[in-house]
Formats: C-alpha cells, structure tokens, sequence
C-alpha cells in the first residue's frame, strides 16, 4: 500500500464503521472459537494491522494512543475482535527490528496478518541451511490469539548452545529470540474452549525442527530496532500491556452502555421503580464511570509522556516505561470493578445470552489472566517507585 493511501487512513473511524457489525456478529464469533476470516481480511484492509508496522513498509506507525482508541473502540462491541486486532497490531513490532529487506518483504503486503507468542516456549539450535545461517526450532505455545487468521506466526525460543544449556545474554537472562515461521510451517493444535474472549482463536500452536533464517530472529529485549522512530522506544511488554488495556477499558464502556440502554426499561422484582430510578444504580454506574475514566486518563497520560520524550530525544526512561506498565495493569483492574458493578447491577437479565453483559463479564476476567498484566507488575513497578534495585530487562 502506498504511503499516500496509508495517510487516508484513519483506523479509529474505521473501528468505528465495523462497530455495529461485530456487535451483531458477536455470537457468531464466539460459536466460531476465531475471528471469522471475511472480518479479520476487512479488518487487513482498513489498516487495523499496520498500526505498529514503519511508514517505509506502508505502515501507520502510529502514537500507541492511537492503538488504543482504535481497540477500545472495537472492544465496546466486541471483546475477541478487538484481541486479535491488537496482536495483530503488535506483532507487527517485528518489522522495526528484522532487516530492511526481510521486513519489506513480509510487511509491504497490505493484507498481511501477523500473529505471535513472546514466551520463549520454543528451543533453537543454531544450523546452516544452503548456506545461509539460521536457526532449526521446535516448540509448542500457548495463547496462540489471532492464529488462524494470520499469514506469519512469531514465537519465542531459547537459544541452545552446543553444551544443550540455554546461552545466556548480557542482561543475565536466558537469551531468547522471536522467530518467524509463514503459517503454512505452523501446525494449530485445537485446544481453545474457554468461558471468555472465545472467539479469539487463541489456540496452541507447534513446530518441530523447522529452519528459521537468522535474519527472521530478533531479540525484542537486547536487539536495537532498525526503525529509529519514537514508536520503537517504546517496550514490547509495554505495548502488549496496552493493548490489553485497550481491551478492557472498552469492555468497560460497553458494559456501562450497556446497563444504561437496560436501566431505563427494567424494573427489578419487588421494586415498583425503574432500575434507571434507584440508588443503587445511581452509586454503581457513578463508581463505574470514574473507575473507567480515571483509569484511561491515567493510561493516555503515561503514553503521552513517553511519547513526547521518544520524539524529542530518542529514547524513554525507566520511570516512563514503570508508569506504562503501571497505568496497564490498573486500566485492566479498573476495567474488571466497572464491568462487575454493571453485572451485578443489571440483576438476573446479565445472565442470558441475549446480553452483552454476559459475555463483557467473561471477557473481562480472561484478560485479567494475562502474564503481562498479572500481580507480578505491580511487584516490578512497586520496587522501581521505592527506589529497590531492579532488574528492569523485562519491564
């Protein structure tokens, strides 16, 4: 896609536009266990994809704030339509890191769908294959999001030296690397029967003993990207961090619509008011709201601030990348009271399927599950805030 028809893009009204559609097509996507492929290639054309790709490959290379009004947006309708777009989006980071000419190759296709698990599940051997040096890699992962749409699968893999133990990199961490397979030497396990983001297709994948180019392996962690744009100053963790924000702050939103379109037409048993008239849903939907906005502010402020200094000089502190981190993990708790309090508040109708509710609470509580927003971000981030040295490779 050529850079003036990249600059029409706008992906936040095109989430807009898919809204209505993946809201009517939510059961369908949940009853498939994937993103449908009609929607996931749409959602290729309209750019969705190609928001963390350079502007060289015919990317957005856009202000992680962008990524997340784009999801969120799509989350209010959908939760597992707007998942697979954020890791499609931020699998894409790879193409800032692999050579030029590889990255090209993958990226510039417009309709390309990546996909990827950065947990180094995988072992790789370093080999030659007709003389060109690589790696033979085999492994089996898990939350495989996105999977079954994409072209281009990327995993994490040890890199295991002659002695068969995992060599270890400068920052005094296993050294590890993402490698990519075209999806075709990718088997899909179907292993992906949860209680929420269902239609996700986050399914296990494998490889075994596959060759894997060295210029299609990169470390996110040691490597510098090749792309010096303020959006690659930006962490890999980070970045996944956001997306799952994203997620669950539209979650949020769409579940406090959602009790608002209820709350004017219900009355509870026992009660001769609306539930629009009761107190209780005063209180609730108020402590929903401020949870959800205050949660977002906080978010969009930590992003801003990095970004600001990514572009004025090239790189971002510590302190911005804990306050990413920080900011994601109290987006998605605050995400989970909001939903929660709608829930509960909507009564016995939030149960059935015909409503939203049921499948926004669901969907919420499976993204609290995520490594990248789990407990042990706010050890990392409560360290860094007291001032306790910190091994920070991994923040």
């Amino acid at each position: 896609m050529a850079a003036r028809e990249m600059e029409k893009l706008d992906p936040v009204a095109a989430a807009d536009g898919f809204a209505e559609e993946i809201a009517r097509r939510a059961a369908e996507i949940e009853a498939n266990r994937f993103l449908p492929q009609d929607i996931a290639a749409r959602f290729a054309e309209a750019g969705l994809y190609r928001l963390c790709i350079p502007a060289e490959y015919g990317g957005l290379e856009a202000n992680p704030a962008v990524l997340v009004k784009t999801v969120e947006r799509l989350a209010q309708a959908d939760g597992s339509a707007a998942w697979c777009v954020f890791i499609g989006a931020t699998s894409g980071l790879l193409s800032g890191f692999l050579e030029p000419a590889e990255a090209r190759r993958i990226f510039a296709d417009p309709h390309v769908i990546t996909a990827g698990v950065f947990a180094p599940r995988g072992k790789a051997v370093r080999a030659t294959e007709g003389g060109v040096p690589g790696y033979r890699v085999s492994g089996r992962w898990q939350w495989g999001s996105g999977s079954r749409n994409a072209s281009w699968i990327s995993c994490g893999a040890l890199i295991i030296g002659e002695d068969g133990k995992p060599e270890m990199a400068a920052e005094g961490i296993p050294q590890n690397r993402m490698m990519m397979f075209p999806a075709a030497d990718v088997h899909l396990h179907d292993t992906w029967d949860v209680t929420g983001l269902c239609g996700t297709g986050s399914t296990d994948f494998e490889v075994k003993d596959v060759f894997v180019p060295a210029t299609r392996a990169v470390s996110l962690v040691s490597d510098k990207p090749l792309a010096a744009k303020p959006l690659y100053c930006f962490p890999t963790f980070g970045l996944l961090g956001i997306g799952i924000a994203a997620v669950s702050l539209g979650l949020a939103r769409g579940a406090i619509d959602t009790l608002i379109d209820l709350a004017g037409g219900k009355t509870p048993q026992g009660s001769s008011k609306p539930l629009a008239l009761r107190a209780k849903a005063h209180l609730d939907v108020s402590e929903a709201e401020a949870h959800t906005r205050s949660a977002r502010a906080f978010l969009m402020e930590a992003i801003e601030a990095a970004w600001e200094a990514a572009a004025a000089k090239g790189e971002i502190t510590v302190a911005h990348r804990r306050d990413i981190r920080l900011a994601t993990t109290h987006a998605v708790r605050a995400s989970v009271r909001a939903v929660d309090l709608m829930y509960t508040l909507a009564g016995g109708s939030s149960v059935y399927r015909s409503s939203a509710l049921q499948r926004q609470f669901r969907d919420v509580h499976v993204a609290t599950q995520h490594m990248m927003v789990s407990d042990a971000t706010y050890e990392l981030t409560g360290r860094l805030l007291l001032g306790v040295p910190t091994n920070t490779a991994m923040l």
